[in-house]
């Protein structure tokens, strides 16, 4: 029989906006930012844990399976199993889920699963002309071939490509994931006036929960080799309004394009952990649960419309959990994109789409947005792309603990066209 999986505890980094270069945290910096004080408030050693899991997309050249790198750095031990997963904007989730299933199937009772992404640390990439030039050269033999080699050179070899640019562009539809919101919204008609109207209240959510304290104890502080430290996530803009985001100019899709900067999650460094536990490691180390999993999902459509991808995965969980949009009292979905997020909520309102693409017999419903990333999201925090599935889950367990709310579901649009969901329920 399959054990149940719970969440006992976790902690993240402030979320940094990547600003004129690289940040003063690399992943595995970030990673064991939040790391140290999770693990030293915990009534067992370090080296308890099973394996450790981690989310990682933009995995730099010093650290490769940040993972294990990150593992030994927080003292857990020389025979502590440690692995890197990825799966694009769901890599911090991921870890979570592959946790889950080991422990729910009986081969682990305690896994440190996280995500962690440095995005300003994102690498610049040689032109593949100018590759090939260097290689012309370097193998070229004698004086004169070098000199020959040499001359064939041009100035546009040597122009880099902002590695993250390409990353963030699909392969198969050429399309970069703005323009990709842009399909969504167009699809589902969002105009420009409510996406921005969304960017700012998720804003204003995300300063009222700093000036209420309700993230102290989930962000942890981190503190640099310089000694400067992070306290706060630093991208928040609590003065924006609709009317100062609809001045600014769309970025992927001009002049008529509805995605701006304004209402876009933003390009963020940050790392996040949560801790899974079998009931045996509950009872066992005498540990108080906040929820459990009941439950995950992870789905695929066209790579043009990822946007879509929590509608498809999240319909999922409630069907085979005989559950509707209104049984779940706490959400968080992640906010790529304003005009994403507006495009599901169109999505489980439509009956055409509902009926011929999630098999229901009518429109899902309208989902209350009082219900929804009730204290900002990405828009207003960041998106470090490899971390970010894991904060929405340890988020959602915080935010339902304080509300009071027993059932909630975390999900997010993936690049490449796919979706991860996750039932979680309060203990």
């Amino acid at each position: 029989m399959a054990r149940p999986v719970f969440i006992v505890d976790g902690s993240r980094t402030p979320f940094l906006k990547a600003r004129s270069g690289p940040g003063p945290f690399t992943p595995v910096d970030l990673a064991v930012q939040c790391g140290r004080p999770l693990l030293a408030r915990q009534p067992f050693a370090p080296s308890a844990f099973d394996q450790v899991i981690l989310g990682c997309v933009n995995v730099i050249a010093d650290e490769m399976n940040p993972a294990r790198v990150a593992a030994l750095r927080l003292g857990m031990g020389e025979k502590m199993v440690a692995f890197t997963v990825q799966i694009n904007c769901g890599s911090g989730m991921q870890s979570i889920d592959t946790g889950y299933r080991y422990i729910r199937e009986g081969v682990s009772d305690l896994i440190l699963a996280g995500g962690a992404e440095a995005l300003s640390h994102a690498p610049l990439v040689w032109p593949q002309q100018g590759v090939r030039w260097f290689a012309g050269l370097a193998g070229a033999k004698g004086i004169g071939a070098k000199v020959m080699a040499a001359l064939k050179v041009k100035p546009g070899y040597f122009k880099p490509i902002i590695g993250l640019e390409r990353g963030l562009t699909d392969p198969i539809t050429d399309l970069n994931m703005g323009q990709t919101a842009e399909v969504v919204g167009h699809l589902f008609g969002i105009t420009r006036a409510q996406s921005d109207a969304y960017a700012a209240e998720s804003h204003r959510r995300l300063a009222n929960a700093q000036s209420q304290g309700w993230l102290k104890g989930e962000v942890e502080t981190a503190f640099a080799r310089d000694g400067t430290f992070y306290d706060h996530d630093d991208g928040v803009r609590p003065d924006s309004t609709p009317e100062s985001l609809a001045k600014l100019k769309p970025v992927f899709e001009r002049p008529w394009g509805k995605v701006t900067a304004g209402n876009s999650s933003q390009i963020t460094d940050g790392a996040s952990w949560v801790i899974l536990a079998s009931e045996e490691a509950v009872a066992r180390h005498g540990l108080t649960p906040k929820a459990v999993i009941l439950d995950s999902q992870w789905s695929a459509l066209d790579p043009g419309i990822m946007g879509l991808g929590p509608v498809l995965s999240a319909t999922e969980l409630l069907k085979r959990n005989k559950l509707t949009l209104s049984d779940i009292e706490s959400w968080e979905l992640n906010e790529a994109f304003a005009t994403q997020v507006l495009g599901c909520l169109a999505a489980w309102n439509d009956e055409k789409f509902c009926n011929e693409i999630l098999g229901l017999d009518g429109a899902a419903g309208e989902l209350d947005q009082t219900k929804l990333n009730v204290d900002g999201g990405a828009i207003s925090l960041g998106h470090p792309v490899g971390c970010s599935g894991n904060r929405i889950v340890l988020h959602l367990v915080n935010a339902m603990k304080r509300l009071g709310t027993r059932r909630g579901i975390a999900t997010e649009c993936i690049g490449g066209g796919q979706g991860g969901a996750m039932l979680i329920e309060t203990v």
